[in-house]
């Protein structure tokens, strides 16, 4: 098996209609990229899952889908207007721009590279309380200068001051553009759930503790968006949040850390790849935080947050707007601002993490073969049908199995080419299955089914072919 690198991922994602350069014909637009006709059915069967999962399997949380454009007061209350920002430096030779904290990070994990464990440590304790100081553009400014960290492009040292960026996209609504009618475009979903807070819950009849559920864009201006889809400008997420009684948060905390990482190893992404990142720094809102991090080719990044948010954010937009958004408790008769515990997973970054994760090479009779081991149940093209030649009545007997599997699965038909090749296909955009028809399934009504990850193939009944598939999904496990 060869390296797993993001080089080889972004080739066959754009070889294979996964992921596109958005507006490529043009020389493209930095960090926005387009889903393909494959890229766009994985990213529907990852919402399917989520929202299956977390709505439709639990009878006290409900969905919104709330609009991108909000009042700007919404983010004023949210203190995103005066808080949302990330350390920006600049090297002054290349006039590249990078956040402060990744160069610092990105020097700790070259010294863990050489074995300097010991000055690692040192440099991420230095890290941290940069984070915390008070001043944290100037301490962080001081560590980079301290720790004579050189440009990765470059290689210089040239650096400018460190200073905060603002994240967030804005724009104007209305024929004039002034201060008076400045939007923004939403940097989360979340806000478009608290606002909804009461209209949610009178409308659903729900009481304490309840979750309230969206899958919607977000818009970020990134300082650093070079990671393909794992850091871009619009991106989309998938987050909850779980409304409960002040005082029982922990226990909520504990209960979605534990759900929400069996849910990505359901996916069948490897447990080994997967760890928790606990935040040395809590934001000012916060009361508990932990990331699902994942081992992409970029390294351990963030797929997913947990966050226990206390009260700050009914709290802050029944401040601004006037509006009580309490919640009276029928069993206590008590009144109270609930508390929050959000999970806050990026799609974009959940796709990326199952392409990582699936793709794979290996030699087969001394021949190079490149696959993606989807789970079945997340493979853009559970089974494939393929006639084994294009006469003899084998492509319409090939339609008609294809067309029952159709009811049941993502299915793809393909008579084009030696059936080797087609295999070869099959595997490298991860089809878990296929199907093959031939002269002596005109005789006796049997089928050649193959297996993806083991090359196998096995005769079967043709209308055995969709409990054969059933039964091979839910055996399948994941690579060491």
């Amino acid at each position: 098996m060869s390296e797993t690198t993001l080089d080889n991922i972004v080739s066959l994602c754009k070889r294979r209609g996964f992921i596109f350069p958005s507006s490529e014909i043009y020389g493209g637009l930095a960090a926005t990229y387009d889903y393909g006709p494959l890229g766009v059915e994985l990213k529907r069967i990852v919402k399917d899952r989520w929202w299956k999962a977390m709505v439709q399997r639990h009878e006290n949380i409900v969905g919104v889908d709330a609009a991108i454009l909000m009042h700007p007061t919404v983010w004023k209350a949210s203190g995103h207007v005066d808080a949302f920002n990330d350390p920006l430096i600049d090297d002054k030779q290349s006039k590249m721009r990078y956040r402060a904290d990744q160069l610092v990070e990105g020097h700790i994990a070259k010294l863990r590279k050489k074995g300097k464990d010991d000055e690692a440590d040192r440099v991420y304790g230095d890290l941290v309380a940069a984070l915390q100081a008070e001043d944290m553009p100037a301490a962080l400014h001081a560590l980079i200068l301290r720790e004579e960290i050189k440009s990765p492009d470059s290689g210089a040292f040239d650096w400018t001051e460190v200073r905060q960026f603002n994240l967030m996209f804005s724009t104007h609504i209305g024929p004039v553009s002034d201060s008076d009618n400045k939007i923004y475009l939403r940097p989360e979903t979340a806000q478009g759930i608290f606002v909804n807070f009461h209209n949610v819950r009178e409308t659903s009849r729900l009481q304490v503790p309840f979750g309230i559920a969206q899958i919607g864009k977000a818009f970020r201006n990134e300082i650093v968006a070079r990671q393909f889809v794992f850091r871009m400008r619009e991106f989309e997420q998938m987050e909850m949040q779980y409304f409960v009684k002040p005082g029982t948060q922990a226990e909520a905390f504990e209960e979605w850390r534990e759900k929400r990482m069996a849910w990505h190893v359901s996916n069948g992404v490897r447990a080994s790849r997967l760890r928790w990142h606990e935040h040395e720094k809590l934001a000012h809102y916060a009361d508990a935080a932990v990331d699902i991090t994942y081992e992409y080719p970029i390294g351990w990044q963030e797929v997913e947050g947990i966050h226990s948010r206390t009260d700050y954010d009914l709290g802050r937009h029944a401040e601004f707007s006037g509006k009580k958004l309490e919640y009276f408790d029928p069993q206590t008769q008590e009144k109270y601002i609930p508390f929050v515990v959000e999970t806050s997973v990026g799609l974009d970054r959940t796709v990326l993490m199952l392409i990582a994760d699936a793709f794979d090479t290996d030699e087969v009779n001394g021949d190079s073969r490149s696959l993606l081991r989807f789970h079945p149940e997340v493979a853009p093209i559970r089974v494939a049908v393929l006639p084994l030649v294009k006469k003899d009545g084998m492509p319409e007997r090939a339609r008609q199995i294809h067309d029952e599997l159709q009811q049941h699965f993502n299915t793809f038909y393909d008579e084009k080419g030696a059936v080797g090749r087609r295999y070869r296909r099959m595997d490298e955009v991860g089809t878990p299955y296929c199907v093959t028809i031939d002269g002596q399934t005109l005789e006796d009504g049997t089928v050649t089914v193959r297996d993806r990850d083991s090359m196998e193939q096995e005769r079967i009944a043709e209308d055995a072919v969709t409990a054969w598939i059933r039964d091979a999904s839910a055996r399948w496990t994941p690579r060491p």
